[in-house]
């Protein structure tokens, strides 16, 4: 402010001497005219009187005594003509009359001075000298330049000593008046700068009011603001620490969006849900963190909400069914969200909010509650069934035996019943598996593993020939295990039959069991069994969900419940399964390898206290 205040007096008192020294120019101007043209009406009388008295000496005298005035260059006296009589320096032959002022000779009037410009500036003056009415020559009196220069100077130099005083008395007002005005204000600068580099800290404050002005009230409403501010910057940090404590601690998701659905905040429980990291979800979209369907329909969901500013409830989103293509798909899960509008005035809605409840857990649930329901309901209808056809299969076996015992029969048709026998058998064999889908036996004992599989093989022996399937035993015939015999010759039975079932005329069936111990658990021994074919093999999507109750990929002829029931049986003897099977894309042959292990374990009638199964 002072050198602001410094420039504005010196342009100021600049300005002013301008139109000072001009003035004055003017002024010392028009005055050395006067001046001149006195001097040359003055030297004038003068040689008229000494000519009226006869005396032309003291027209030289007169002459020299003119030419030590101070503003008098040089003085002349002339003749009519212009030849120059009296001069006050040198000699009167040494300075002629110029061509320019001969000139001006005629035009000389009587009693008037007649002021010229002569070459170089130079400023004359000439009038006439008259005795009687007769013209009897001229005075010339010459202007010293110098006299105006000094002047000029005199006038410079007041004014600047003026200017300078000026601005000298008025940087010492504004010092003064510094500590009044420039002082406060230094310090409310100070304070704003404090203000804005560190919002949060409040040890600058209050600033200290030293003067009793504006600039102090000014100060001390500024105080007063800031105390404000941190009052209610307080309350704002304690309202924001409860939100940020409930978005990080809430059990559901929480993600926001702007209008571009992006994301702009979310907490952790929504990033575990769509586990990809809580950096990685800020400026990011839907379909580049979110499967495509479920991304497309929640980002119309947000793009409804930015539209018509009211709030979407209980949207329920699933991930699409992994597919058969798919090398590794991820588990199935089920989203419960809700998106509502947040304001940050009552006209515009600036930000999306989604809440996300996981719910995959209540519809495995309820999906496991319908699936209970099924198997329950099936296997009191399996139940029913297998009772109804065990009594007329009980009089077909009864009439069997007395045609074999008491009709005499020749040979041929003995043939013929024992067949009938066979078949008859089968049928009995099947209503007994049919039954154990409601009801299984409790009382394990130890059979042989051999005649087990011998019996399971020899069901399906018309269905193997007929596909001209070759059969590989492998199998110690003397091998025994403590076990449910029934349920696990119903395990060998599903696994053959599927086999069957994805074998084309012409494959291989490897029938294997060999002593072995858990794979998990080396000191636990037991019995290894192996089935493995040739057919076509199942895709991994496949392979992962063969044990899931209801699953079936043979459409029309197959229930889903095979393997499901095969699988609780292996669970229930405490032992594991192991499939492994690829297809003809692969480039390799296609087949399926089921690998069991059944522990024999003489505690299995005791509670398991714990199950594992491997897939």
């Amino acid at each position: 402010m002072l050198a602001g205040l410094v420039l504005l007096e010196a342009l100021s008192i600049g300005l002013f001497g301008a139109l000072l020294i001009r003035q004055q120019v003017n002024e010392v101007r028009e005055r050395s005219q006067r001046r001149l043209a006195y001097e040359a009406e003055s030297l004038a009388l003068q040689a008229q009187q000494a000519i009226l008295q006869e005396r032309p000496g003291w027209v030289g005298l007169s002459v020299q005594m003119m030419g030590e005035g101070p503003t008098v260059a040089l003085a002349k006296v002339t003749d009519p003509a212009g030849n120059v009589l009296f001069v006050s320096k040198g000699e009167a032959d040494q300075a002629p009359l110029q061509p320019a002022e001969l000139a001006q000779i005629p035009q000389v009037r009587a009693q008037e001075s007649k002021f010229l410009v002569l070459q170089g500036n130079r400023w004359e003056c000439v009038h006439a000298i008259y005795t009687g009415g007769d013209l009897r020559g001229f005075a010339w009196v010459e202007f010293d330049p110098r006299w105006a220069r000094e002047q000029f100077n005199s006038i410079l130099s007041d004014t600047v000593i003026f200017g300078v005083i000026w601005i000298v008395a008025s940087a010492l007002l504004v010092l003064l008046m510094a500590r009044s005005i420039s002082a406060p204000l230094a310090t409310l600068h100070r304070g704003t700068r404090a203000l804005m580099s560190s919002p949060e800290h409040s040890g600058n404050f209050p600033l200290p009011v030293a003067v009793h002005n504006e600039i102090g009230d000014l100060v001390d409403a500024f105080n007063r603001m800031v105390a404000s501010i941190a009052e209610q910057r307080s309350g704002l940090n304690d309202t924001l620490s409860l939100l940020d404590s409930m978005l990080a601690n809430a059990p559901i998701g929480l993600a926001f969006f702007d209008r571009r659905c992006r994301f702009v905040r979310v907490n952790q429980v929504f990033a575990d849900m769509t586990g990809v990291s809580l950096s990685r979800h800020l400026g990011r979209t839907l379909p580049e963190l979110l499967p495509q369907p479920v991304a497309q329909e929640l980002e119309n969901t947000v793009l409804r909400v930015f539209a018509e500013e009211e709030p979407v409830r209980n949207l329920e989103l699933t991930n699409p069914v992994p597919s058969a293509q798919d090398g590794n798909p991820e588990r199935q899960w089920t989203w419960l969200a809700s998106a509502y509008p947040v304001r940050t005035t009552p006209q515009q809605v600036r930000w999306v909010g989604v809440i996300v409840l996981d719910a995959s857990e209540r519809k495995r649930s309820e999906e496991a509650l319908r699936k209970t329901e099924k198997l329950a309901a099936t296997g009191r209808l399996a139940a029913s069934i297998a009772h109804e056809i065990n009594n007329p299969l009980e009089a077909i076996t009864n009439l069997l035996f007395l045609l074999r015992n008491y009709c005499g029969l020749d040979d041929s048709a003995l043939n013929y019943v024992a067949m009938a026998e066979h078949e008859a058998k089968r049928i009995a064999e099947i209503t007994q598996q049919t039954l154990r889908f409601y009801r299984q036996s409790t009382l394990p004992t130890r059979a042989n593993m051999g005649e087990l599989l011998d019996s399971v093989l020899s069901l399906y022996q018309g269905r193997l020939n007929t596909l001209n399937i070759q059969v590989q035993r492998d199998y110690d015939a003397e091998m025994d295990l403590f076990c449910f015999a029934g349920e696990l010759r119903q395990v060998f039975a599903n696994l053959v039959s599927n086999a069957i079932d994805a074998s084309s005329a012409g494959g291989r069936l490897l029938v294997r069991a060999r002593r072995s111990r858990n794979w998990n658990d080396p000191a636990q021994t037991g019995v290894r069994f192996t089935l493995a074919d040739a057919g076509t093999g199942m895709e991994p999507a496949v392979r992962e969900r063969v044990f899931e109750a209801f699953f079936t990929t043979k459409e029309v002829t197959g229930t889903g419940l095979g393997l499901w029931v095969s699988h609780e049986i292996i669970l229930k003897h405490r032992g594991l399964v192991h499939v492994r099977s690829r297809t003809a894309r692969e480039g390799k042959t296609s087949g399926t390898v089921f690998e069991l292990f059944i522990p024999d374990d003489l505690n299995l009638a005791a509670p398991a206290k714990q199950t594992a199964a491997a897939v």
